[in-house]
């Protein structure tokens, strides 16, 4: 620390410091001074980044939110190690020195990148930064019918009938199956669920 130089560069950051906290606390100043002040319920509620705060803070978070926020923390922090890289190694004194030191913090560089990278496909590929994930998963149950049944259940044709429903005290039967057996019609109306929330 004798070197007169190094306290010069020590004082510019010191400089830059004061700087930067005088320039912010003469804005917050400024805005004391100059803002109108209209204080109303709306304003004096709470912000939650354009949402209207709604219940109690103690819920459930949506774990999607922290999915987000790992994902800009980790190039954040992948910009902070980039920036003092590309000015301390990218000195022409240092490659003056020998040429081969430029090409060592390239590769140096590209191998952290790389495996960031890499772990951003292999979360984009799994899914995880979809907000809403379009993928259904097929349920998979281990039961004893062999798929043989399922695949001629689905070759049968099916036909629909139309329902007709029993008037209370005169029964009105069936037509006859091709066999000569009655078909037994249901004694309760179905309800069917509309997709507008409207039953039938």
């Amino acid at each position: 620390m004798d070197d007169p130089g190094q306290l010069t560069e020590f004082g510019k950051i010191l400089i830059i410091g004061v700087m930067g906290a005088l320039l912010v606390l003469l804005t917050l100043l400024l805005g004391k001074i100059i803002s109108p002040k209209n204080p109303n319920p709306a304003k004096l509620s709470t912000y939650e980044c354009g949402e209207e705060a709604m219940g109690s803070s103690w819920i459930a978070f949506n774990p999607r939110f922290y999915v987000i926020a790992l994902v800009f923390l980790l190039f954040d922090v992948e910009m902070i190690f980039i920036f003092p890289w590309a000015t301390v190694f990218g000195r022409p004194e240092l490659i003056a020195a020998d040429p081969r030191w430029g090409w060592f913090t390239l590769a140096e560089m590209a191998v952290f990148i790389g495996i960031l990278v890499i772990g951003l496909v292999y979360v984009w590929r799994k899914g995880d930064l979809e907000w809403i994930k379009s993928r259904t998963v097929l349920p998979r149950v281990n039961v004893n019918i062999p798929k043989s049944a399922y695949d001629k259940l689905n070759r049968e044709p099916h036909r629909v009938r139309e329902f007709e429903p029993l008037v209370a005290g005169s029964p009105k039967a069936a037509p006859p199956q091709s066999d000569g057996t009655e078909i037994k019609k249901p004694a309760f109306k179905p309800m069917f669920r509309k997709p507008g929330g409207i039953s039938s």
